[in-house]
């Protein structure tokens, strides 16, 4: 049913891989219950995600065309985990230049895809609520302060599962039961202890900064890498970056906290104006 179909596709310059992937048992949430998917991976990124669904009367498919620029985006992210099933468990029916092969060979020899960039995301987001909460305790905002250390935790608790080589689950205290029972303890003392909120939110700052301290080294390490690429960037040309894209409107905010702790400096390029420069960012020299 599917054959001139993918075969359409395989025809397309722009196709990098064609694989099909069937389902195992009925109703299997591998394939949304569909009895085929036909993934098709393209380097054409003007369109990211198209999808098409077929049908011969009896049995059901559906055909998505992703990106290459997509597909990345959910193997660094996260975001969405049954990808990562359609990769290793689809037949390869076309494969340019083996971009499908190369990609299922460097899924299994690394299971947690992208294990810097998303260590490196949660910290940001968690030094953001961190800081954010600790401006509201100080003011003795203890209700707004309280929301920001969950968000705080949360994203602790994200990185200390990423550090583990296990991807974050929705569920993820249930996860660090068992991964962290340390950072479990800390979240369940701030949401169940009947000490007073102030002194709760003190000891849930006063251990985020801890885990902050001890996990910037490595966490901030795939961001220094592309830092290292060149002598020194704009923060236009960080904001290209197609994986530092990913760490969004937290992105900046990273830098400045990296330039505080002596991990990237600054320096100043003249401009057409005599009274500005251009700020850039670079490794800091040791």
């Amino acid at each position: 049913m599917l054959r001139p179909v993918y075969q359409e596709r395989a025809s397309l310059s722009d196709t990098q891989s064609v694989l099909l992937i069937g389902n195992r048992r009925e109703d299997d949430p591998i394939t949304d219950t569909f009895d085929e998917i036909l993934l098709i991976i393209t380097s054409n990124n003007e369109v990211r995600i198209q999808t098409k669904h077929y049908s011969d009367g009896q049995r059901k498919a559906a055909m998505h065309i992703i990106s290459e620029q997509q597909l990345l985006h959910w193997l660094l992210v996260g975001t969405n985990k049954k990808i990562i099933d359609w990769l290793i468990l689809g037949k390869i029916y076309f494969d340019r230049d083996e971009y499908a092969e190369r990609l299922k060979q460097r899924l299994s020899e690394e299971p947690l895809f992208g294990r810097g960039i998303k260590m490196g995301m949660e910290l940001a987001k968690m030094i953001r609520a961190y800081n954010e909460g600790k401006i509201h305790f100080e003011r003795k905002q203890y209700m707004d302060s309280y929301l920001y250390a969950i968000t705080t935790l949360h994203h602790l608790a994200r990185m200390v599962a990423v550090k583990h080589n296990t991807l974050p689950e929705n569920t993820v205290w249930s996860q660090m039961k068992k991964i962290d029972p340390a950072v479990y303890k800390l979240y369940e003392e701030l949401i169940g202890s009947e000490e007073e909120l102030e002194k709760r939110l003190d000891l849930v700052y006063l251990a985020s900064e801890f885990f902050i301290h001890n996990y910037t080294n490595e966490a901030s390490e795939h961001l220094l890498d592309i830092l290292s690429m060149q002598t020194s960037w704009t923060i236009q040309e960080l904001h290209e970056q197609d994986e530092l894209a990913l760490y969004s409107s937290d992105l900046e905010f990273f830098i400045e906290y990296l330039i505080d702790k002596k991990l990237i400096e600054t320096t100043n390029v003249k401009s057409k104006n005599d009274f500005l420069f251009h700020r850039e960012y670079r490794i800091a020299k040791l």
